[in-house]
């Protein structure tokens, strides 16, 4: 029964995830789990139904991995599964270490807390240690009273909330003395947050280009020159209407297509063009050079009179994807780069005029640290460009946007998300989509939004509540465990010692 209740919170926090969906769940995702953590006496086997439930719940959430894979890393069906499997083997110790740990903090008055901070403290650890992805608290982005959390300590809110909740139903069930629950009285305190604001009609104009490129392109000169040409023409057709005013901005997604704009004269003088006559500035995604000449994955921003104004170098790179992990380079990459991608070293704002913008590059949404850095910088409205043409028609796609949407809600900003081919959308500040292009097709279209400029507490101080957590849930269940097994080494030298004097 307890390797049951491990099985029913993997497929609890699965069905929280798109395309299920199923966001009530979120609060009682991890009560089984926490249940089988307190039945079970042996550590050794807490630690095993942790991993289980969190293996199986990376295995089918990202399940999409093992597609792209097969169809862009060149590693085959066998292959790709069984990547997918260690990947899943490697994320699930997370959720092991914290079955662990809520085993060596049951039964005390601060029980409820400590396992709320070991979970979202556990969560923080994720993206430092190689991958990140669908956070529980992001199940709760269109859940208003939770999401009062999210400006002031970030996604890291709701999934404590969450998970002290499913604690709290776990403490019930097993019918533990009410006064360890007590804490949940604090959550309707919430109420007292500021509410979510209602959504806005935006003054301002911009254009998304979405080029549906498919990634298995090969890029021969003619096909370069035929992307080139498809990005200008949907550029002006929405750029250049008559009685419309100008867009502050248009732009371009991150896309499958080699386009090295400072090395492509024809390329760097249609986005002159475009720029001048559409009298915009244009965001691109491009490849850059470093310094020493290694590929870089680049958002670049001209002017409109037709310049070059700033670069942005993708700090977060996808493992596998756009590096290769040390120890894994007999995985094929799947960027069509010689070389691996160099990391950026710097957070850049673009200005835009009197107004300053930032540009985050596809998988980097799912940092919520990173993207408040651009705000934090004084970025007035966030730009997303992204190619999620290699998930395939998978759920991976929905999951992203979602992610998206709670970096709005964090930042109170703006966000334009344009794609490759799927899903561009508008996102305004607490996190609700105002706008979403259709996938698959190329088109280009306008879109509304304002400037913001006050700055969250989430964006000024950023994730001192989450690596608090860590510290607290963490600390304390070491703590304990020390304490525990002080105690089983006391009792057994207590033993040795009677049995000698029995023997004299």
């Amino acid at each position: 029964m307890k390797w049951v209740l491990a099985l029913a919170t993997a497929a609890l926090l699965v069905l929280t995830v798109p395309r299920f969906d199923y966001s009530w769940l979120a609060p009682v995702a991890l009560t089984p789990l926490l249940i089988a953590v307190h039945l079970e006496t042996r550590g050794r086997l807490r630690f095993l139904q942790g991993w289980l439930a969190g293996a199986l719940y990376w295995f089918a959430v990202c399940y999409w991995i093992q597609g792209v894979l097969e169809r862009e890393g060149g590693l085959g069906s066998a292959g790709s599964w069984a990547a997918l499997g260690l990947f899943a083997a490697a994320k699930g110790l997370h959720m092991a270490f914290f079955a662990l740990g809520v085993g060596w903090l049951t039964g005390k008055w601060y029980t409820l807390p400590a396992i709320a901070a070991l979970w979202t403290g556990l969560e923080r650890t994720h993206g430092p240690l190689g991958f990140t992805w669908f956070l529980l608290g992001n199940a709760g982005i269109d859940m208003g009273v939770p999401m009062r959390l999210a400006p002031l300590v970030g996604v890291y809110g709701l999934s404590f909330s969450f998970a002290m909740m499913g604690a709290g139903v776990a403490l019930a069930l097993l019918k533990r003395p009410r006064r360890e629950a007590a804490w949940l009285l604090a959550l309707p305190l919430l109420y007292l947050l500021p509410p979510v604001p209602t959504g806005a009609r935006g003054s301002q104009q911009a254009v998304y280009v979405q080029p549906n490129v498919p990634v298995e392109t090969e890029w021969t000169p003619e096909q370069r020159e035929a992307i080139n040409r498809r990005l200008e023409s949907l550029s002006l057709s929405a750029g250049i209407r008559s009685g419309d005013p100008a867009a502050r901005l248009i732009i371009w997604p991150e896309t499958p297509a080699p386009l090295y704009y400072f090395e492509d004269p024809g390329l760097k003088a249609r986005v002159a063009t475009i720029s001048r006559l559409a009298q915009s500035y244009v965001v691109a995604g491009v490849v850059g050079r470093t310094a020493d000449g290694q590929p870089a994955n680049s958002a670049v921003i001209v002017g409109p009179a037709g310049d070059p104004l700033d670069r942005y170098d993708k700090i977060r790179l996808v493992p596998f994807g756009e590096f290769v992990p040390p120890l894994f380079g007999f995985v094929n990459k799947i960027t069509a780069e010689a070389g691996d991608f160099a990391p950026g070293r710097r957070v850049v704002v673009f200005q835009t005029g009197e107004r300053k913008t930032g540009v985050f590059i596809c998988y980097e949404a799912v940092f919520p640290d990173l993207v408040r850095q651009f705000v934090a910088s004084g970025a007035e409205v966030l730009v997303n460009i992204s190619n999620d043409g290699y998930f395939g028609r998978t759920a991976a796609r929905e999951q992203h946007l979602k992610i998206a949407r709670m970096r709005a809600a964090e930042n109170r900003r703006w966000i334009l998300r344009a794609t490759n081919d799927g899903i561009t959308a508008t996102i305004d500040p607490s996190g609700r989509l105002t706008h979403a292009i259709e996938p698959y097709i190329a088109t280009s279209v306008r879109t509304q939004f304002n400037y913001e400029n006050r700055l969250t507490p989430y964006a000024r101080y950023g994730d001192w509540f989450a690596w608090g957590c860590l510290m607290f849930g963490a600390g304390v269940a070491a703590f304990h465990h020390r304490g525990r097994m002080r105690f089983q080494f006391g009792s057994t030298r207590l033993r040795i010692s009677a049995s000698s004097s029995r023997l004299r």
